[in-house]
Parts: C-alpha cells; sequence; structure tokens
C-alpha cells in the first residue's frame, strides 16, 4: 500500500500541471507519461479510500441494526417489566396485603401525590392555559418557489456536490 496521502498525490497533481503548463518545450509524450502516472497513483488511492469508506458505512450500519435489535429488546423488557409490576401490585391489593419484606428485598404499596386529572380542557378558566404557536418551515414550497424564479428573502438555493460510491 502506498505510503502516499490522497491529499499529497492531489496536491503533487496540481504542481505537476502547474509546472507543465509553464514549461513550452517539453514534448506532448512527457506531460502525458507524466500525468498518467499521477493520475493511476490517484486512481488507486482514491478506490483504497472509497473501499475503506464502504467498510466504515457498513460497520455503521451494522452498529445501528445492533442498536435497533438491542432498543426493540430493551423496549419488550421494560414493557415486561411494567405489566409485572402491575400485577404484583394487583395481586397485593386483592391480598389485602400492603407489604412484602426478606432479608433482600422489601415491596410495598405506597400512595402517589395526587395528580391532576382533565375532564374537558374547554371548561377551563383561560389563566389554566397558554397558548402555543409552532413555526413549520415549509422548504419543498420554498424550494418549487425559488425554482421557478422568485425571490424569497431569508432563503436560496444552494447547490452542492456529493460522493457517490457504487
Amino acid at each position: 500500500m502506498s505510503t502516499l496521502r490522497l491529499y499529497q498525490i492531489a496536491d503533487d497533481y496540481r504542481s505537476a500541471l502547474d509546472a507543465l503548463a509553464e514549461l513550452e518545450d517539453v514534448p506532448p509524450e512527457a506531460i502525458a507519461d507524466t500525468l498518467e502516472g499521477l493520475v493511476g497513483t490517484f486512481q488507486d488511492k482514491a478506490i483504497q479510500v472509497a473501499a475503506y469508506l464502504r467498510t466504515l458505512e457498513a460497520e455503521a450500519a451494522a452498529i445501528e441494526n445492533a442498536r435497533k435489535a438491542m432498543e426493540q429488546r430493551e423496549n419488550a423488557l421494560k414493557r415486561h417489566a411494567s405489566r409485572l409490576r402491575e400485577y404484583l401490585k394487583m395481586q397485593m391489593e386483592r391480598a389485602g396485603i400492603p407489604r412484602v419484606k426478606n432479608p433482600w428485598i422489601t415491596v410495598r404499596i405506597q400512595a402517589n401525590p395526587p395528580s391532576v386529572v382533565i375532564d374537558d380542557d374547554t371548561l377551563l378558566p383561560a389563566h389554566f392555559k397558554q397558548e402555543v404557536t409552532t413555526i413549520k418551515l415549509l422548504k419543498s414550497d420554498l424550494s418549487k418557489a425559488l425554482k421557478a424564479g422568485q425571490l424569497v428573502t431569508g432563503a436560496r438555493l444552494e447547490k452542492t456536490t456529493r460522493l457517490v460510491i457504487q
């Protein structure tokens, strides 16, 4: 594997182009050979970087899949624990036993603090309400307007590039 970095090869290629542009009496074959060698080296290194990039993306996808599987397992365990907690509470209440204890664990039924229950929010006085405004930007509509040539203050179309590895 080459010890040159891709950016170094790109710099060498740019420098060779600049140097060859300044020289007037260089035969076309020499120019072609010089550039061909640098392009070949650059292409080889670019392919190596792209292959490594694919490996990283595949590893990231595998981690994401594992995370999703673990998240599903976590949620299933939480649901099971919640159902089991409710079952134990219900059976203790049914039996009239508010506390169970041994040297390792204590289980007891405890009263919660009072919580607010809203039966009909339309009947509540205004001072118990707060209006919340949410602004959603309509980017697809903005895009259509800008592409149609409309000037929209605060927005613009921007052309970017991306790397595609096939």
